[in-house]
């Protein structure tokens, strides 16, 4: 894997080797997709400040996120059906963050189950939470997310309601897939991920399946699922989520001030600045264009991260200098378990973790602690909106 120097390289990889169906899923936003397209874009209009003879000697990115030490400020974010980019992705996935030291999350909707994830690892992860309908089933996730030793519980906010993904809908998406001749067609042209899932009895959302009364085959999974997103989540229903849990809690979803400060006054330990990665609200803003005045609204009171178009160190040291305490990265290391399963996730993390410290000592700094506005050109105006 060495001619793969970037997360953009991963990703062409992974085009050639995963499903259409499940490459699209990771690959693509709601609607026009043009939220999608921002959350990357608006990266590149922030401008980095050069400083030469500096001693650039004995760096360091290593740092914490919710009190957790961590290599350098990036965790792996919660991203739904991991393993159908690769067969046992979750698993693979929490084996190269553990070993890389940064934080992985695992989604409700993960084919890996919690406690598949909890076996195959030593050290513990975050669990991301969808509410459902089904509170009796919730309570018992949240059991299971505890038995397990999760440090961390992560509650996605901006879900009640499924943005429509238009290629999703087109490619007849589902886990497993259903074996019609488009998609045959797709499995027999990727060899290598078809011998991955004849491998591997993992094929279908474990968290869900053998957990949910009447839910015993394929089509009951289907029904239950389009049935169980609850519409009527509200912020009263934190206080319950967080007397259940009981420990640290990350509310992810946050694109708006007024809901920054709503989720600050529930006492959680952090919220994650993002707009579902452009799946859900096509229009909305870019988790990067709005993460200044929120930092600027409840940085004091809590800890801010964000989510959504990291595709490079280069983005990362951005984030940190706006603001974000850590960002959260899903595509870019989906890109890499499609490349190359587990040693794939470790390259993407090399990758932005070798340009984020190249990127900090070109900008004078040696400590990724140092990370503020003044390493950017116009901090007052980091997006040329013309506001002072």
């Amino acid at each position: 894997m060495s001619a793969l120097l970037t997360i953009e390289d991963l990703r062409r990889r992974a085009r050639r080797r995963v499903p259409k169906m499940f490459f699209d899923y990771a690959d693509s936003g709601s609607w026009t997709e043009s939220t999608y397209r921002a959350n990357e874009e608006d990266f590149h209009k922030v401008k980095l400040r050069q400083r030469v003879l500096v001693d650039m000697t004995d760096r360091s990115l290593e740092s914490t996120m919710i009190g957790e030490t961590v290599s350098m400020p990036v965790a792996l974010a919660p991203t739904g059906l991991t393993g159908m980019q690769h067969a046992d992705g979750e698993i693979l996935a929490a084996q190269a963050a553990e070993a890389f030291g940064v934080p992985f999350a695992l989604s409700t909707m993960s084919i890996c189950s919690i406690e598949d994830v909890a076996e195959a690892t030593t050290k513990p992860f975050w669990f991301q939470l969808y509410v459902m309908r089904d509170r009796g089933f919730i309570n018992d996730l949240i059991d299971r997310a505890k038995a397990a030793g999760c440090s961390a519980l992560v509650l996605t906010a901006d879900l009640q309601i499924l943005g429509q993904r238009h290629k999703d809908l087109r490619n007849g998406l589902s886990a497993p897939p259903k074996f019609t001749p488009k998609h045959i067609w797709q499995m027999a042209t990727r060899p290598q991920w078809c011998l991955g899932m004849l491998g591997t009895k993992r094929r279908t959302f474990r968290n869900i399946a053998g957990h949910v009364k009447g839910v015993t085959d394929l089509s009951s999974l289907s029904t239950w699922t389009a049935e169980q997103f609850d519409p009527r989540l509200s912020w009263a229903d934190v206080e319950w989520i967080k007397e259940r849990w009981g420990g640290k809690l990350i509310i992810k979803g946050i694109l708006d001030v007024e809901d920054a400060k709503m989720a600050a006054a529930t006492g959680a330990d952090a919220i994650i600045v993002s707009n579902h990665g452009g799946r859900q609200l096509d229009g909305a803003p870019s988790s990067v264009s709005v993460l200044p005045e929120i930092v600027e609204a409840v940085g004091e009171r809590i800890e801010v991260h964000l989510d959504g178009g990291i595709r490079s160190g280069q983005d990362v040291l951005k984030a940190l200098c706006l603001g974000a305490k850590g960002v959260h990265i899903g595509r870019p290391f989906l890109y890499g378990l499609g490349a190359g399963g587990r040693e794939g996730v470790r390259l993407a993390l090399e990758i932005i973790r070798r340009e984020l410290d190249v990127t900090l000592a070109l900008c004078g700094k040696r400590d990724i602690a140092q990370a503020g506005p003044e390493l950017l050109y116009a901090p007052n105006d980091p997006f040329g909106t013309g506001r002072r």
